[in-house]
């Protein structure tokens, strides 16, 4: 009976380890799961700090390249008698609304004023000139408001 006993405390005290050193097992695998997760979300997030500071370069040669066509397009003007420089602005292409409005005005008053008068020369010479005083008037807001924009 004390053999019985003694092999019983053996069996008990042997699957007691194995059962200890499968749960070891099993939480060194758990731990080395965690840090395989860990290790792919660090990876993930690297790339993307690689992304987002790429995209920051693009964003600043984009910006370097616009400063440098901007200074490009500066214009300086030399005084020659006090050798000051001072930073012209850039000529407009084409006509302002005011001229094209005076032109427009004076045009159309004229052929109205020799259409309507008796005197075809005065009626025309009337009608441009005050045509042209619409004409440049229209123009002249439609250029305030144009600055405002």
């Amino acid at each position: 009976m004390k053999a019985l006993y003694i092999l019983l405390a053996a069996l008990t005290i042997v699957s007691c380890q194995n059962q200890g050193k499968n749960e070891i097992n099993k939480a060194k695998q758990a731990s080395i799961d965690s840090m395989k997760v860990e290790i792919n979300k660090q990876k993930i997030i690297d790339s993307m700090k690689v992304e987002m500071a790429a995209l920051e370069e693009k964003k600043e040669a984009e910006q370097k390249a616009l400063e440098q066509k901007a200074a490009e397009q500066k214009v300086v003007v030399v005084h020659q008698t006090d050798g000051t420089a001072a930073a012209a602005t850039p000529k407009k292409k084409g006509w302002s609304a005011t001229a094209k409005g005076a032109v427009i005005g004076a045009g159309v008053g004229a052929a109205t004023g020799a259409i309507v008068s008796k005197k075809k020369g005065e009626g025309a010479i009337i009608g441009g000139l005050a045509g042209a005083a619409l004409g440049t008037g229209t123009g002249a807001v439609i250029d305030s408001k144009k600055k405002k924009e």
